[in-house]
């Protein structure tokens, strides 16, 4: 079966939140990487909002000045629902990027 392999790159996000993806046809997230991008140390959260409800993967984690966080490793899978969204946002304005991959309409 194949699949399409895909990612969302988001370069300086601050305190709005920024859609990584929005689901369509069960979408699988195999990959969160958060790296601060600024020199004080920041919160983040990463959540998926379904039906205006927010369920977090990382709610506040602390990332240090110059490091990251990898929130899905190990072979791990989210999967979102049609209409789902992961969000992304820091409490520091322009101090967050997000590299997020993810499988494109999982196939049956």
């Amino acid at each position: 079966m194949a699949q399409n392999f895909r990612n969302d790159l988001e370069s300086a996000t601050g305190t709005g939140a920024a859609t990584l993806l929005t689901g369509a046809n069960y979408d699988a997230v195999i990959g969160v990487r958060c790296c601060n991008i600024v020199a004080t140390t920041i919160l983040v959260d990463v959540y998926i909002t379904n039906t205006a409800t927010n369920y977090y993967i990382a709610k506040n984690v602390s990332i240090p000045p110059n490091s990251a966080i990898e929130l899905i490793q190990g072979g791990a899978k989210i999967v979102m629902a049609s209409g789902d969204t992961l969000n992304v946002k820091s409490d520091t304005a322009s101090s967050l990027d997000v590299v997020m991959s993810y499988i494109d309409t999982i196939s049956s």
